[in-house]
């Protein structure tokens, strides 16, 4: 547990040199990776999205594939397909780019709700199915999906069904203007990227995601995690509270923030931690919630102000 947590500090040391003054959104992300779960990155373009994507698998040492998500892309275009070989008259598949170990999805928003729906089977199974034939996928393998909350000419929503598969949703932010300085210092020459080096191997991080699963939840914080679902299935000015699939990654989430903070149980401040990040993009607003200006952040602060924190 020691020597892992020392790795994964390293990881995120490096990590920051990349992607400066993020250290909690990476540390989020680290845990959504260990936690074998998805990441939506929402926020403005420039801010270091698809860089940290690059630098995540830089960092861990395996695959990266890019696909930009546009109206004309196809869920083959995703998943790959047959070809045939007329010189032995035989057809032969060839895989797509979600065969990999980091798969960013830039802009997924931008492509059309049945190119989106190709992304489900492998968020949820890790395998896909590709003309009638169950294809795994490589492990560990990690979901990077990037959408622009300002520009909404030619998006389509995500759905609640793909949004609940996300584990965490992220936002980078723009840096204060001291860290922006160091930033264009730090990229004077070259980028930081070029200098990342591997900090862990793919079995690390299998194995690692094994010995998550083992970090040890009281009764009494598994109550408080499912009393804090409760909670949003009985909010007034939601539509749609979080679905036993959001319990469940909270669950996942909070034993994995413990393993990053180098603990063999879970205390309720890990909880606290991840259900920003894990609840609010799975909360459906009714209308006069919405028009009132109220936010899911919000919403989620007032559900862990309400209930009780086991002692």
């Amino acid at each position: 547990m020691q020597e892992a947590q020392q790795k994964i500090t390293t990881l995120t040391d490096a990590l920051s040199g990349v992607i400066q003054g993020n250290r909690d959104s990476i540390e989020v992300l680290i845990i959504a990776m260990l936690s074998n779960g998805s990441v939506l990155m929402q926020d403005v373009p420039g801010v270091g999205k698809t860089t940290l994507a690059k630098a995540v698998a830089k960092a861990i040492d395996v695959e990266f594939h890019r696909v930009q998500f546009t109206p004309d892309l196809l869920p083959a275009d995703i998943l790959g397909s047959s070809i045939y070989n007329p010189n032995e008259g035989t057809f032969r598949f060839r895989p797509g780019p979600v065969f990999c170990h980091v798969l960013l999805a830039d802009e997924i928003n931008r492509a059309s709700p049945r190119t989106q729906s190709a992304l489900l089977e492998a968020m949820s199974e890790m395998h896909a199915t590709i003309e009638g034939v169950q294809h795994d996928l490589p492990s560990p393998f990690l979901v990077l999906a990037t959408q622009n909350p300002v520009e909404f000419h030619g998006t389509y929503p995500l759905p609640e069904a793909q949004l609940d598969r996300f584990l965490v949703q992220l936002e980078l932010g723009y840096p204060d203007a001291d860290t922006e300085v160091k930033i264009l210092h730090a990229q004077a020459l070259e980028h930081p990227i070029e200098r990342l080096a591997p900090v862990l191997s793919k079995d690390e991080v299998i194995a690692y995601q094994a010995m998550v699963r083992n970090v040890r939840v009281d009764e009494s914080i598994s109550r408080y995690i499912v009393n804090i679902i409760q909670e949003t299935r009985d909010e007034s000015r939601l539509k749609l509270g979080v679905s036993p699939r959001g319990s469940l990654m909270l669950f996942r989430a909070s034993q994995a923030a413990a393993f990053v903070a180098g603990r063999d149980f879970v205390l309720p401040d890990d909880v606290q931690r991840l259900a920003p990040h894990v609840l609010a993009h799975r909360l459906i607003m009714t209308p006069k919630a919405k028009y009132s200006g109220a936010s899911a952040d919000e919403m989620v602060a007032e559900i862990l102000q309400r209930v009780k924190v086991p002692s």
